[in-house]
């Protein structure tokens, strides 16, 4: 698909607010999201929509993000459009490239699975983003899209996702939590530490202090009002060390950067995916 087509396709995200589904002002921030308060907002969710419910960043979190199962392995993703029954998952590459079959499970906020696939003709050059739609009749919650180009230094960031592993420091052992379902679902905070002129390969250029863990690739970074501002992708401490930190002109920063930069989390933000799908 061009880019003018994407354009077209997203032509609904293009004023910054969900097409469809629910509008969010928000009101209070919570770390946590009561599970009963979790239910009654899902199975009411076109109620919502017409009262303008005021949700937590918390809550938002948790509604809009999924979970993305393929052959071997999950991803975290987040729901960005929703058009008659269908809803379109925005994602990282690296969690869907490797699906030959295109055959995916994408589990939603209120534990249910979808069967899913990837939108393999929706190509967005090297960017580490792609997209994975599902078909329900439910109502789910559409993320709003903000504006990351209005970040600085110090605001704080809401990053969520499904780690794919538990620690459990007291019992000393490591659980897998693919058999969780949204048990597994995390949400840490922190701020916009770097901010990088030059960018890491595919898009990576937000460098931010939350935690993020493997699973958590593809999962959304949210700003105070609840509204979407980055796609998680890169951890903190990598293995390679210094040999994966090179900038998208393939310069190399220099030893004081790269500490400083590795001690960060690395996300894509939102406007590079918005000027894709504008065509700009």
């Amino acid at each position: 698909m061009s880019l003018p087509a994407i354009a077209l396709f997203f032509s609904g995200l293009l004023a910054l607010n969900p097409p469809s589904g629910i509008v969010l002002p928000m009101l209070s921030l919570t770390s946590s999201v009561n599970p009963d308060r979790q239910a009654k907002l899902m199975a009411n969710a076109s109620v919502i929509g017409r009262s303008q419910t005021h949700l937590s960043v918390a809550e938002v979190a948790r509604l809009v993000t999924v979970r993305i199962f393929r052959h071997q392995g999950a991803g975290s993703g987040v729901i960005v459009r929703h058009q008659g029954q269908t809803y379109t998952v925005l994602t990282c590459d690296h969690v869907v490239n490797d699906e030959s079959r295109n055959n995916y499970k994408v589990l939603t906020a209120d534990g249910v699975t979808y069967l899913a696939r990837r939108l393999r003709q929706v190509q967005f050059n090297s960017l580490d983003v792609a997209l994975v739609q599902f078909e329900s009749t439910k109502s789910y919650q559409v993320v709003a899209l903000g504006d990351s180009e209005a970040l600085s230094v110090g605001d704080r960031l809401y990053a969520a996702g499904f780690p794919n592993d538990y620690f459990s420091k007291n019992a000393n052992y490591i659980e897998s939590t693919h058999n969780w379902g949204t048990k597994a679902f995390v949400m840490t905070t922190g701020e916009v530490s770097m901010l990088s002129q030059k960018g890491l390969p595919r898009g990576y250029s937000l460098g931010y202090s939350n935690d993020v863990r493997e699973g958590m690739s593809g999962g959304p970074i949210l700003n105070e009002k609840g509204k979407l501002v980055g796609i998680n992708g890169r951890l903190k401490y990598p293995l390679q060390g210094i040999d994966v930190f090179y900038f998208a002109d393939n310069t190399r920063p220099s030893q004081t950067l790269f500490e400083k930069m590795e001690a960060l989390s690395w996300a894509i933000p939102i406007s590079r995916f918005q000027r894709l799908i504008s065509g700009t």
